[in-house]
């Protein structure tokens, strides 16, 4: 997934715990929407995450599907989580991997990689495409490593149980399990299944901290969130909300690694490394995805 005009979701201001309200930017991209909450006007990142976009829900006939044209990043590592669906992921480190419900594909940019998202296996039948596409910002002393791409199938993520609620723990410690996909700097990451009625709690341990509801709502502090806002949590408030409806929270955290420049799909602390980035790719001096000649064109 690629980021262009990333700036324009509006915010509303500080309701109690919840510092700010984010209205993700809704945008077509022809065979189905994406709702992007990160980067916002007033709210560029939340920890690590420079980037979170809800992809779906959307059914597609035989024959259509999500298909990305290979294209470039660096200075991020990206996370694919699918709610339903597959995508087929094909980067120029060789890596041919699908993706399917509820596994990480966490690809690791760095100094420089290209990468196509195309067709899973079930696109010759009817299909969905539900999930969420993020990326985490790299610490400057990380920016430059070698690119790097891993699985992790769904059976590797923690679970917990909260009474008829449970948790997956995609990235980071919470409750008293610690998740195996790799991190730069601190980082959380949960996909929270909420049942009508239960609270969901957690201890104020990350620097920077903010849910989003991608089904159903909730309410916290007294605030109504619905399906679709990201609420990005005021500095040492604990995070605690209930559940109006069955729902499905994500939540987002970790350490303020600091400001970054952001263009496409290029993200760094040098504003000279971006643009060395887009020369790079205007002169096709990235590397290929093997066995495919499309490619996005930088934007103008």
């Amino acid at each position: 997934m690629s980021c262009h005009e990333c700036d324009e979701a509006p915010c509303a201001a500080r309701q109690g715990t919840i510092e700010l309200l984010i209205e993700p930017r809704e945008a077509d991209l022809g065979e189905f929407s994406v709702r992007r909450a990160l980067p916002s006007r007033q709210q560029r990142m939340v920890g690590p995450f420079v980037f979170f976009d809800h992809m779906g829900p959307a059914t597609f006939p035989p024959g259509k599907s999500i298909n990305v044209r290979p294209h470039p990043h660096i200075g991020i590592a990206t996370i694919t989580y699918l709610f339903t669906g597959e995508i087929l992921h094909r980067d120029s480190l060789g890596v041919v991997q699908p993706i399917q419900r509820g596994a990480i594909n966490l690809m690791v940019a760095g100094s420089g990689i290209t990468h196509a998202e195309r067709p899973g296996t079930d696109v010759d039948e009817t299909s969905e495409l539900h999930g969420i596409q993020s990326w985490i910002a790299l610490p400057e002393a990380l920016q430059e490593i070698d690119a790097e791409f891993i699985h992790y199938p769904a059976s590797d993520l923690p679970e917990i149980a909260q009474g008829d609620s449970r948790i997956r723990l995609i990235m980071g410690s919470a409750f008293g399990a610690t998740s195996p996909v790799k991190t730069f700097s601190r980082t959380l990451y949960l996909d929270c299944h909420v049942a009508v009625g239960d609270t969901v709690t957690l201890p104020r341990d990350e620097e920077e901290l903010a849910f989003y509801v991608a089904d159903g709502s909730v309410t916290c502090d007294g605030n109504t969130v619905s399906m679709g806002a990201m609420a990005v949590i005021a500095a040492e408030e604990p995070l605690s909300f209930t559940a109006n409806v069955d729902s499905r929270i994500m939540i987002v955290g970790g350490e303020n690694i600091g400001p970054r420049h952001i263009y496409w799909n290029f993200v760094s602390t040098d504003a000279e490394r971006i643009e060395q980035a887009k020369d790079d790719w205007r002169e096709q001096r990235f590397p290929c995805v093997p066995d495919d000649d499309e490619f996005i064109p930088l934007p103008d």
